[in-house]
Order: structure tokens, then sequence, then C-alpha cells
């Protein structure tokens, strides 16, 4: 089975090139679907999931994605993903090429790997879940932000989030551990990226059966200048800095960052901080994130 969401940035277009290359590769389709709503795609899964479905195969981008695995989760079934979002970072971990030929020669080619799920409150996320500025980001990554910008949507939208910054207390319980801080992101991976391409951790394994951790801490708080003028910017400057080395993970060696692994996480936050797992936002803290080991079957690149 294929579905491919056609509100992802490139679904639209993507869908017949998808199932003609799928066909081309021996991949029998016995039905697909190009949906523009949720509450369809969610119909459509459940139905097929009940009559039988083995594979399903899914286009789109990472909210779709953690949308069909509420889904499958707890299921005999295989997802194939052909990455078709703006940040695509699921298939990223995965080693999935953004090319759709590419992505639908994986599926053919048939290999097959466990991942971990991560949980938040016990809802399913594949990639990460945030709070702070990251969540701010995300609020105002509009479908049509998206398809106007492409991938310079996520930097469009923080530059705009940043004249908003502001910081918040955590509190949080890590398996034995327990830790407080000033921070102005928290982020909580099951995967190795998010963000489109940023690192969570360049550690982190989608089947690790562990969270990776990192805290970006307020220097405003630290230096007593919270809520001034010269504490925002340097609370601004100190994000940047750390924005630099994401991409290559070197973030983790950075003073104001903390970072952490653990197999459960409880957070709470002051005051109240909407959370972000995979660009939707998913409730409020308190919040507990999990690992479900092995909970999902995925069509990937066979190791070399």
């Amino acid at each position: 089975m294929l579905v491919v969401n056609t509100r992802s940035r490139s679904g639209r277009e993507a869908f017949e090139t998808a199932r003609a290359t799928l066909t081309e590769r021996g991949v029998p389709l016995v039905e697909s679907y190009a949906l523009a709503r949720t509450e369809r795609l969610e119909h459509v899964l459940e139905r097929m999931t009940a009559l039988g479905a083995r594979r399903i195969l899914v286009g789109g981008g990472d909210g779709t994605l953690s949308c069909v695995v509420a889904k499958l989760l707890g299921r005999d079934v295989t997802l194939g993903v052909l990455p078709l979002g703006t940040g695509n970072d699921f298939a990223r971990s995965l080693g999935i090429p953004p090319d759709i030929e590419a992505a639908c020669d994986v599926i053919a080619q048939g290999y097959t790997a466990r991942v971990d799920v991560g949980l938040a409150n016990g809802r399913p996320f594949l990639n990460a879940a945030s709070l702070g500025i990251a969540t701010g980001i995300a609020k105002r990554l509009t479908k049509r932000l998206k398809q106007r910008a492409g991938r310079l949507a996520y930097p469009v939208a923080a530059a705009a989030e940043m004249k908003d910054l502001q910081t918040f207390h955590l509190r949080l319980k890590l398996d034995d551990q327990e830790l407080e801080l000033d921070a102005l992101q928290l982020v909580v991976g099951n995967g190795r990226y998010h963000g489109a391409g940023n690192m969570v951790s360049p550690d982190a394994q989608l089947d690790d059966r562990r969270l990776h951790v990192y805290a970006i801490s307020a220097p405003s708080a630290a230096n007593g200048r919270e809520g001034t003028g010269l504490g925002h910017l340097q609370d601004v400057a100190t994000l940047a800095r750390v924005a630099l080395s994401l991409r290559s993970g070197e973030h983790e060696d950075h003073p104001a960052v903390t970072a952490l692994l653990a197999a459960r996480v409880y957070v709470e936050a002051d005051p109240v901080q909407e959370v972000n797992a995979d660009g939707e936002l998913v409730g409020r803290t308190p919040m507990r994130f999990e690992v479900a080991p092995s909970a999902l079957r995925v069509y990937a690149p066979a190791p070399s």
C-alpha cells in the first residue's frame, strides 16, 4: 500500500513518480492514495491494517510519519519511507536518500531494520521532542512558509522567533539523576537529527534504546541580566553560536550546553512550556519521555 500526503512540501508532484518507480522496481502496489487531509490518512491506515496490510509505504514529512507510526505500533507491519517533507530527519537518521527514486530503491531492495520509537506522555515520536525556542519555530513553520521557502523555512522561522526569545526554569529527572537549570531550549531525541539536519547528538542511533538530551542554558539568568536588553542579546548570541555547531554535533562541547543520556526523562518547566514533537505540538509540561525499544520495523539501506 502506498500513501502520499499531498500537503507535504513536494508530495503532490511526487505521487505519480513514486507509484511509477515502485512498479518499475517490482514492488506490487495493491492500493495507492494521494491524500490531503490527516483524518483521511488515518482512516485509510486503520482500514488497511485491519485488512492485514503488511507493507505500508508513506510519502510525506516527519509530521506525517509520526502520525502514521501512532497507527502502526504493535502491528506486524513494515514501514517504507519516501521523504517528501521540509526536514526529513527520520529518513536522514536512517540513511535514506532525499531523492524519490533512490528512496524507492531502498524499499525495493527489501532490507528491514528494527528502530526505537520515542514516547511523549505516551504519544509516539520518531526524531525529537523539544521545548523553548524550537517550539516557537515549529509554530511559525506554516504550510505556506514551507512551500514558499523550502529548505530555508527553518532559518526564516528561527530568525523571526529570536525577537520573542524567553527563558524558563527546567527541572529534569533522568533515570537516577535530577537537574535544574534556566534554559532557552531543551531537546529530547530518539533519532540523530532534528530541525532539518541539526544533530541531537553525534552518538545517537535509532536502535540504541536511549534518549539523547541536550539543554541550552540562558547566560542572562546566570549573570543576573534576565529581562534586560543586554541579557537578551547575550541569550541570542549564545543560541547563534550553538546553532552554528548543530550540524556537526560539536554543540555538545559548548559551555552553555548540557548533554545527557537516559531511558526515561521527566520534565517540569516554569513557566509551563508547550512541547513540540517531530514538528507537531503535542501538549504542555510536565511531560514524561520514554523509549519503546525496537518498536517499529522499517525499510532501510542495507549495511555496507
